[in-house]
């Protein structure tokens, strides 16, 4: 089964559709569209009714909101619906909701409980380079957090900062899938594009599409290829 990205024209490069439990890690630099990707993704599972869990360490509520003012796609209506639960791990009630799911552990287990006991069909992870706050050594404990991730039922996108393409990490090797955002100047201009790079059960070309951003959010020209 495949479930719609939420995102225009991405769906045609992954034949038709994120399959659905899986872990997915989107990568690229900042200001590259991971975030904006990752708000079309829960705005698409909220609107068609699906529980929805968005995980930050570093915006509330309200930033991540104001991010995305600028879109009309639909998420500010999906981050105050019913579908959408929002959880900031750093903050004092964040962490008091996550505890309620245990203390032994560690953020995995509570994470995983949190999850499985809510129904929980999408999760958005932003991001890993904020694991480290909660993990004492995050090259040892990321194999079991991201291995946990993918026992459970949900299709969840973890955000991974990254701008090289050829250095892969972890959480690479361990996701059923790996899509990656560029942003590089090209003749004094800004080209954008994004690449899936890795996409188990599923055929792909692995090559660079063009991207643009407008009101209706980010948008992938799959029929225009980067060249580099």
């Amino acid at each position: 089964m495949r479930i719609s990205s939420g995102v225009p024209g991405f769906d045609e490069l992954v034949q038709g559709g994120l399959l659905t439990d899986r872990l997915y890690v989107v990568s690229g630099p900042p200001g590259s569209g991971k975030t904006t990707f990752c708000s079309q993704f829960i705005t698409q599972g909220a609107k068609e009714g699906e529980s929805c869990l968005y995980v930050t360490m570093h915006e509330t509520k309200t930033e991540l909101m104001q991010d995305m003012s600028g879109y009309d796609f639909g998420f500010d209506r999906a981050m105050q619906s019913d579908a959408v639960q929002f959880l900031n791990l750093v903050t004092e009630s964040g962490k008091r909701t996550i505890t309620q799911f245990g203390t032994d552990g560690g953020l995995t287990n509570r994470l995983v409980a949190y999850i499985e006991q809510n129904d929980i069909q999408r999760v958005v992870i932003d991001s890993t380079m904020l694991l480290q706050h909660f993990m004492n050594d995050v090259d040892s404990e990321i194999t079991g957090f991201l291995s946990a991730l993918k026992q459970t039922e949900a299709t969840t996108l973890l955000i991974s900062e990254m701008t090289d393409p050829s250095s892969y990490s972890d959480e690479h090797y361990l996701a059923h899938g790996v899509v990656f955002f560029h942003n590089f100047l090209e003749g004094g201009s800004m080209t954008r594009g994004v690449q899936v790079i890795k996409m188990r059960g599923t055929a792909i070309d692995c090559d660079i599409r063009e991207i643009s951003f407008s009101d209706r959010g980010l948008q992938v020209h799959a029929d225009t290829k980067v060249e580099t």
